[in-house]
């Protein structure tokens, strides 16, 4: 079994009680952050963060003495883990936004990463460890059909232009709220369950004689 050298450290907060006049709180507060002069200041003894890993070592008393290993990210500090873990949503929150934006279906492995690094998110919260990475992800789910609310504004101009039998109504008369609302009653009242079914149906033909022609050509 191999010895390790584990440095841990935790952060005793070091504070200050100064006044500044300024014009605002603001100002006071910029004051405040740039004041260099600490001879007055006291630790607060109640107020020290969570003790975490700052260094590994390979084998016994040898910290500083060769290369250290990596520290593995669920025994950071949590706020140093809460704020890497903010950047990797954000990101992965901007992809997400670019494939709906372009009303792209999101890639399987970026769906399987966000269930993971959610559950991971909500471990940091509470101090957990991180937890396992999925060894399976899930299958994929095909949009079939998407309604778009411009699609729709687009739809209604040509219904004006052939049908006038709505009085002075136009195009511009018609708002967003009402089009957005209205999506939302189709789209929740409607029954699609016959139109997916017969999706379904087609698409597992299509697959069957996709093997039925590959196992003829082999």
């Amino acid at each position: 079994m191999p010895d390790f050298t584990i440095e841990t450290t935790y952060h005793l907060p070091v504070f200050r009680h100064r006044t500044y006049a300024a014009e605002t709180l603001e100002a006071a507060c910029r004051a405040a952050i740039y004041d260099d002069n600490w001879e007055m200041a006291e630790n607060n003894h109640h107020s020290s963060r969570d003790v975490h890993v700052t260094g590994v070592w390979e084998g016994t008393q040898a910290a500083y003495t060769g290369p250290s290993m990596p520290v593995p990210p669920q025994f950071d500090e949590a706020v140093q883990r809460r704020a890497r873990h903010f950047e990797i949503l954000l990101g992965l929150l901007k992809i997400f936004f670019e494939d709906a934006h372009a009303a792209r279906e999101p890639a399987l492995d970026w769906l399987a990463r966000s269930g993971w690094e959610i559950a991971r998110g909500e471990a940091i919260l509470v101090g957990g460890p991180d937890p396992d990475e999925p060894a399976d992800p899930p299958r994929p789910v095909h949009v079939l059909a998407r309604l778009q609310e411009d699609r729709v504004r687009e739809a209604i101009t040509a219904i004006f232009e052939v049908d006038h039998s709505f009085g002075g109504l136009s195009t511009e008369t018609v708002s967003d709220d009402e089009i957005h609302e209205a999506c939302v009653s189709i789209a929740t009242t409607t029954d699609f369950s016959d139109v997916v079914s017969n999706a379904e149906f087609k698409t597992a033909l299509t697959a069957i004689w996709a093997a039925h022609h590959r196992l003829h050509r082999e």
